[in-house]
């Protein structure tokens, strides 16, 4: 399986991280690449580097307005007088249909959900060669190959279509989704993090063509709180193709192998020729989020479950923090997709 990556992916380096009103180190931290890196040539990945398609595949789904805020919102920041090093909202207009505003700090909170996705100088071109990283992967499964790996970093999935959240800015997993359906195919997202992919269910949500399942901890007491109910089920051509599977926390590998069935089984009936993987190592039992409690071998089992969908498949890569089994965590996945028969 070849694991795709940018070196670029670094140069995103958040200080900043509020939660219950305590400012802490963010947890998505850089060291989760040398981590991931470990575990997939650990399962035996060649790293490759990804092609540059340009903007085209991150406009399919993001709009313009906020690509621009992307690319330009630091710098403006900068000129705030006593601003601090990096862009994190302060104030959020009450819907999506208010005013938006010339000002730097206004547009913050209008494109930034929360306070865990702080812009700093480097985060744009870690976040565009995040998604690239992901077309790549999606290009690869298009043209042929079983599976890839996309080492996809700052993650994706809490990003609406002009809004960042949870460590997120472009919707990888959604952007290689729409890249393997615009060649021809029909994509499912399985969306396996331990926080509901609440931006890829808004990107597709209203749309038949892009089937969405969310298998992570119930929102009711967990991140993100206001998206994830398994009455969330579409809107107009969508209505029936979204499908959230909400879990108890501390939910271990039975339980969950049960409820993947039951995703599996959508995915099929969805008719899907290709599946794309948001690939959260997140719900392990040893994760700093501590949400669910799958094992290292859970993960394997995991991995062997979606390999038995018989699809070419691309993992992007989502959460998973810094604890001591994250590479070996990545390493069951693939393995026991890779040893699963074909």
């Amino acid at each position: 399986m070849k694991a795709i990556f940018d070196d670029r992916q670094w140069s995103h380096d958040p200080q900043h991280f509020m939660a219950n009103g305590v400012i802490q180190p963010s947890p998505e931290q850089p060291e989760r690449i040398a981590r991931l890196s470990d575990g997939a040539r650990a399962a035996g990945c060649d790293i490759v580097a990804p092609n540059d398609a340009g903007l085209g595949p991150i406009a399919a789904l993001h709009s313009p307005e906020y690509v621009t805020f992307l690319r330009n919102i630091h710098t403006r920041w900068q000129r705030i007088e006593g601003g601090g090093p990096e862009v994190i909202p302060n104030i959020h207009p009450a819907t999506r249909g208010d005013g938006y505003p010339k000002s730097a700090v206004g547009q913050a909170g209008y494109h930034q959900a929360d306070t865990a996705c702080p812009i700093g100088a480097g985060t744009w071109e870690a976040a565009y060669w995040s998604a690239q990283v992901a077309v790549t992967g999606a290009d690869l499964v298009e043209q042929g190959e079983r599976a890839a790996y996309a080492l996809c970093r700052p993650p994706g999935h809490h990003a609406f279509g002009d809004l960042a959240g949870g460590f997120c800015f472009l919707n990888n997993a959604a952007i290689a989704a729409e890249r393997v359906r615009m060649a021809g195919l029909r994509p499912a997202i399985l969306d396996v993090d331990v926080h509901h992919g609440n931006g890829t269910q808004g990107i597709f949500y209203d749309r038949d063509d892009v089937l969405t399942v969310s298998i992570h901890a119930d929102p009711e007491r967990f991140y993100p709180f206001f998206w994830g109910h398994a009455s969330e089920r579409g809107a107009g051509r969508g209505m029936g193709y979204n499908l959230n599977l909400p879990l108890p926390r501390k939910t271990g590998d039975d339980d969950y192998m049960r409820t993947l069935d039951r995703a599996l089984e959508r995915v099929v009936n969805f008719g899907a020729d290709a599946v794309v993987v948001a690939l959260g190592l997140d719900a392990y039992e040893g994760d700093p989020f501590q949400g669910l409690a799958i094992t290292t071998p859970g993960f394997g089992r995991i991995g062997g479950a979606i390999a038995g969908l018989g699809l070419p498949t691309l993992f992007v890569q989502e959460g998973g923090y810094l604890c001591e089994e994250l590479g070996q965590n990545l390493t069951a996945t693939l393995t026991g997709f890779e040893g699963a028969p074909a």
